[in-house]
């Protein structure tokens, strides 16, 4: 009798470990019939919010950031915060010699003679609006972007560099592949400030960044095409634009999404050296984001 029963058991878990063999196969392959026959290249990183449902495409391969370096910039500006080094009530001024013509900015288009702005105000900017003068404000005020490296890796943080900021990633093609990092790596810092383990950022700091990506302006197409109506998402996207020769660098989003039931996954979708359009290219993010909706949404 007792053999049977280990017998039923076995084939219980057997059984049970087909059909989840069988659904993160399904998965894997709607991804591939998203991405197949596009001319970029991209990579994928989706993890579920215990950890045990996970699935990389190209996900240790280095790729451009972009404005999604702006999170983790955001992270070690935080970080100051809590150590008292800043405050998110202090005062910024930003002189007219700050906001640099060339980069895509609402502060400078909003008060193109300078202001005197909160730090909390600066940041709101940088990462709910990808604001590139309020960022090179940001990496000023702490010390510069290898003041943000060094943070990251003292956080366990790794594959990520930060070399450049705004100001001169944007003044040459090339620089922006200086500022990488992995899908699985951008996955893992969502995961670090998201379970704040470790206390990662203190509660005031943790929440204001949460309330920020949760209200980004950014990626529209991509981050409400295919999810149902309502859905709560929490993201920083990058975009690179096209080069001389109709290359994208970087279309990037990386996010948390939240579904009915309470629960939750992590995605990031980096599309790289594309030449495809730019609907193509967001509708890539937008469709693989679906897929994982409809996947983690029967679990």
């Amino acid at each position: 009798m007792k053999r049977q029963i280990k017998l039923t058991a076995v084939i219980l878990i057997c059984a049970t470990s087909l059909i989840f063999a069988q659904e993160s196969i399904s998965l894997r392959e709607r991804i591939t019939q998203i991405i197949e026959g596009k001319d970029a290249i991209v990579g994928i990183a989706v993890e579920g919010y215990d950890g045990k449902d996970t699935l990389s495409i190209n996900g240790s391969k280095r790729f451009p950031m972009q404005s999604v370096f702006k999170f983790h910039i955001a992270l070690a500006v935080l970080n100051e915060v809590d150590k008292g080094e800043l405050n998110l009530n202090q005062k910024i001024t930003i002189t007219k010699e700050d906001l640099i013509p060339d980069l895509y900015s609402p502060i400078r288009d909003k008060y193109p003679n300078g202001t005197t702005m909160k730090l909390s105000e600066i940041l709101t900017y940088t990462v709910g609006e990808s604001d590139n003068v309020g960022c090179d404000i940001l990496l000023k005020l702490i010390g510069g972007p290898q003041v943000v490296e060094k943070y990251l890796h003292s956080k366990n943080i790794d594959d990520v560099a930060i070399i450049y900021n705004e100001k001169d990633q944007q003044s040459n093609w090339e620089n922006q592949f200086q500022n990488w990092t992995t899908p699985h790596s951008a996955n893992q810092t969502l995961i670090k400030y998201y379970e704040n383990k470790n206390n990662l950022l203190s509660k005031r700091s943790y929440d204001f960044l949460w309330k920020t990506m949760e209200g980004s302006k950014t990626g529209k197409k991509s981050i409400r095409g295919e999810l149902p109506k309502n859905s709560v998402v929490a993201h920083k996207t990058g975009h690179s634009g096209k080069n001389k020769n109709g290359i994208t660098a970087a279309v990037n989003d990386i996010r948390i999404v939240f579904l009915p039931n309470g629960k939750y996954f992590y995605l990031t979708v980096f599309v790289s050296n594309s030449k495809e359009d730019e609907e193509i290219n967001q509708k890539i993010i937008a469709e693989v984001s679906r897929a994982s909706w409809d996947y983690f949404i029967k679990k």
